[in-house]
């Protein structure tokens, strides 16, 4: 399992210290790997405004490509054949794939 983020590697390794994750988080430069999927999008004035007003935070200074552009949070299994064998994909940040679904897909395509 990893982690794809378009941060800085620094930013990156401090969510998965904070986290203790035990897992790779990996550095999407530019978004690349989110724009093959069709996932990244750039924020508009107005979004800016609040991300600097509101949550201080100045996504440019943390995205390793100094861009305001995000991914669309996203879940895949994909098996050693590559193929796809689970999507979830949703713009509300606060929605996720269920544990138990990504669980079940890894027992089926063992």
């Amino acid at each position: 399992m990893v982690a794809i983020s378009p941060e800085l590697p620094d930013n990156s390794m401090t969510f998965r210290e904070k986290n203790e994750l035990e897992f790779e988080v990996l550095t999407d430069a530019g978004n690349q790997v989110a724009d093959s999927y069709g996932l990244s999008f750039e924020l508009d004035e107005e979004a800016r405004r609040v991300f600097l007003d509101v949550f201080s935070l100045d996504l440019a200074s943390w995205n390793i490509d100094g861009s305001w552009r995000l991914p669309i949070p996203a879940t895949y299994v994909i098996d050693s054949d590559r193929t796809i064998r689970f999507a979830f994909v949703d713009p509300d940040y606060t929605k996720r794939a269920e544990p138990v679904t990504i669980l079940d897909t890894l027992r089926d395509i063992q």
